[in-house]
């Protein structure tokens, strides 16, 4: 992945300002005066400039933004959006710039998270049994807790009001993390459960760009809110 050279001549005769007319981020309406810049909060990373990447979007320079790292610095986080005079859709134009991206080199864990995640419903990869345990030991813990005793995690509940799908960190590194939606919930009475398959909560087809498995994804929750014949979903990602 190469970084922008900012101070690069560029040749107006080879730019292409109609390449990406057909995407509905209304790029093309960019006035540059710098707001989404100063709202960013990762503006000047490796010279990261989301003006400068919504211009040479509408410029059509598709090489020089596909390989460049600058969209995967972009958080998504939408304060550019939110702040742009021209209601220029910054977050989703970065999304269709990922998804340019050959899949094989697309940065970090991404790539290999989503392909485990078609295989096995998880972006680690993690068997059920692995996970159901996991849930379990977690909630032996919080029953230990004062006002919590008999605390057992209801998986695969059916009828319940509320599905809630689940971080993978969240049964990988940050454990202690489930309890505090637990005891909400546990606090409010809710009746609630969570999925033991396709049970996570971390689209990363969204934050590579890739639509198809995306949608995939997606779809896997639904079936679960079908299968368990739950009436509402808190997907916290």
């Amino acid at each position: 992945m190469t970084d922008i050279d900012t101070h690069q001549t560029t040749d107006l005769n080879g730019l292409d300002p109609g390449r990406f007319r057909d995407w509905s981020c209304d790029q093309d309406f960019c006035v540059t005066c710098a707001l989404c810049s100063s709202a960013c909060p990762v503006s000047g990373i490796d010279d990261f400039d989301p003006r400068k990447l919504v211009r040479m979007t509408a410029l059509g320079m598709e090489d020089e933004i596909v390989e460049a790292r600058w969209p995967w610095i972009c958080t998504m986080c939408g304060k550019c959006e939110n702040l742009c005079p021209m209601d220029i859709h910054i977050p989703a134009m970065v999304r269709r710039i990922r998804g340019l991206r050959d899949r094989d080199a697309v940065p970090g864990i991404l790539h290999k998270g989503l392909e485990a995640a078609m295989q096995s419903g998880n972006n680690l990869g993690l068997p059920r049994e692995d996970f159901v345990f996991i849930l379990e030991d977690v909630a032996e813990e919080v029953a230990e807790e004062p006002g919590f005793e008999g605390f057992k995690v209801p998986i695969d509940k059916k009828g319940a009001n509320l599905l809630t799908t689940i971080h993978n960190k969240l049964v990988n590194t940050h454990t202690e993390d489930l309890k505090h939606w637990w005891k909400i919930f546990h606090a409010a009475g809710e009746d609630w459960t969570v999925s033991s398959v396709n049970w996570e909560g971390t689209n990363w087809g969204y934050f590579t760009g890739d639509d198809e498995r995306m949608k995939v994804m997606v779809d896997r929750i639904v079936e679960q809110m079908e299968r368990l014949e739950v009436k509402n979903l808190m997907w916290p990602e």
